[in-house]
């Protein structure tokens, strides 16, 4: 396993910066995010920062053995944002609470508390797809920030990738204790829609590559099956027809064709450049397949009591006709010479899986989407996300306008490849966008043109690309104006 590439990709993706205990950094507090501050009387630990001014520290123990983390200045401006992180490691235990937390970063962390927000989070109750535990740790949070401070007069959710998924099922089940929330890159199309097209994608593997011999789901072998798939993308890729096959699976899954595995940042391919693009795909699939197809897929499935997926009367033709990736896929197959009808029907003739209604009952309530929000969303994706593609906005979006309730969401995009993969200054001024709504009751400054400036206002410092990448790589704001395909498994509750 350790020379997997599948593992390589996922501790790359799911690496985290070790936040600086001595809280915030040398910057005046006055700028975009300054509030009117306010301070409570509850005992702390005093923690100085480089600025002099001290902060409070709270940590401990949930019930579950999940660890907390409550850093609050003491000019508190009565603002509380709880962060929930990305997944770990199936298997991982609670992290210490000085490293557990806040993905965020340098500077924003300590830009945050020199003006004025106090920040918390936990390290959820272990690693995997922990959604039902993890939003119960994140309301025991809440809870405590309540009891060893005060009642934050505004607390936002925000997170990103599966935190991203997080934040937004605890605005749906817990409306009355947020005030607004703020996705970066989240599993906007719950965890029913996302592990049905990852089912998808490895029930392609396994019939056009792997000659049926993969475990789909109730998944007892998990390595065996990675290794196994990712020998049979490998052969694949050394042929024309296995790359044209390749990248009729990407399209299941709608690949970008765009990562950002050797570069922190490379230019997105032409829309014609078919073999790059291709390239692109099964660099993501070797990457990313073997992880969330059975590493995560086996973890949630002893969580759910069984399998939460299905494709019983998935028409494949007509999922490829919808893919983004459509006209790339019949370019490819073309090119070399190999029948797509055939490939289809190989995937339309053969045995379907079937999902056990009580997993499915608990996948949807850990957590599929109904758009009953009550308070607003600022969600940020990248374009050429390659692990959580961008239709995840539109499968929610569509949920939200649906209900009702269009007007308490703006989903903004950044033109850059690969998951999660933003700069300090774009998550920090689209945290400023969304408390400008809280203040006003309106979405003004919301402009891809609006954002790229107010991201540049804040300095070469706020740049930097936050982690996983180490620090050193940099990039100019890249805010678009970008309307995402239809997400191809969108699943609501109702």
């Amino acid at each position: 396993m350790t020379a997997s590439p599948f593992v390589y990709g996922f501790a790359v993706l799911l690496s985290t910066a070790v936040l600086a205990s001595c809280g915030a950094s040398q910057l005046a507090p006055s700028g975009p995010l300054q509030r009117s501050a306010a301070t409570s009387g509850a005992a702390f630990l005093p923690v100085q920062n480089r600025a002099g001014r001290s902060v409070r520290k709270y940590t401990g123990k949930l019930h579950d053995g999940a660890t907390y983390l409550i850093e609050v200045p003491k000019a508190w401006n009565r603002t509380l944002l709880l962060w929930s992180h990305a997944a770990r490691f199936p298997g991982t235990y609670p992290n210490p609470p000085d490293d557990m937390n806040l993905d965020v970063g340098e500077p924003d962390h300590s830009y945050l508390l020199a003006h004025g927000f106090a920040l918390a989070g936990s390290s959820y109750c272990s690693g995997g797809w922990v959604i039902q535990c993890a939003m119960h740790d994140q309301i025991a949070v809440l809870d405590k920030f309540d009891s060893l401070v005060s009642k934050p007069s505004r607390p936002i959710a925000w997170g990103d990738s599966m935190g991203g998924m997080i934040t937004a099922g605890l605005i749906q089940n817990y409306p009355n204790r947020f005030s607004g929330a703020l996705t970066d890159g989240g599993v906007l199309a719950g965890s029913v829609g996302t592990f049905n097209q990852w089912l998808d994608q490895a029930f392609a593997i396994n019939r056009l590559l792997a000659s049926g011999r993969l475990e789909l789901v109730h998944i007892t072998h998990p390595s065996q099956d990675v290794a196994i798939a990712s020998k049979a993308l490998s052969q694949a890729q050394s042929n024309p027809a296995g790359r044209a096959r390749i990248d009729l699976i990407a399209a299941l899954g709608d690949g970008p064709g765009w990562n950002n595995l050797r570069l922190p940042n490379p230019p997105e391919p032409r829309p014609d450049n078919y073999v790059r693009r291709e390239r692109y795909n099964y660099a993501s699939l070797q990457n990313d397949a073997g992880v969330f197809f059975w590493i995560i897929r086996q973890d949630f499935e002893q969580r759910a009591g069984g399998n939460p997926s299905w494709n019983v009367r998935v028409d494949y033709r007509k999922q490829l006709e919808r893919s983004v990736d459509s006209a790339e896929v019949r370019a490819l197959y073309s090119r070399a010479g190999i029948s797509l009808d055939t490939d289809l029907e190989l995937l339309n003739s053969a045995r379907r899986v079937a999902a056990d209604p009580g997993a499915l009952v608990y996948a949807a309530k850990n957590v599929a989407y109904n758009g009953k929000i009550t308070v607003p969303v600022l969600t940020i994706h990248t374009t050429g996300d390659d692990v959580v593609n961008v239709q995840h906005e539109e499968a929610y979006a569509e949920v939200v306008r649906e209900a009702g309730n269009g007007s308490l969401l703006r989903a903004r995009f950044v033109h850059r490849s690969g998951h999660l993969n933003l700069t300090e200054g774009e998550l920090l001024v689209g945290l400023e966008a969304l408390i400008h709504r809280l203040d006003t009751g309106e979405w003004k400054g919301t402009q891809a043109a609006d954002l790229n400036a107010a991201a540049s206002r804040l300095g070469p410092k706020f740049s930097a690309l936050i982690p996983p990448f180490p620090p050193g790589p940099t990039a100019a704001p890249a805010f678009i104006e970008y309307e995402p395909a239809t997400f191809l498994r969108r699943y609501e509750s109702t």
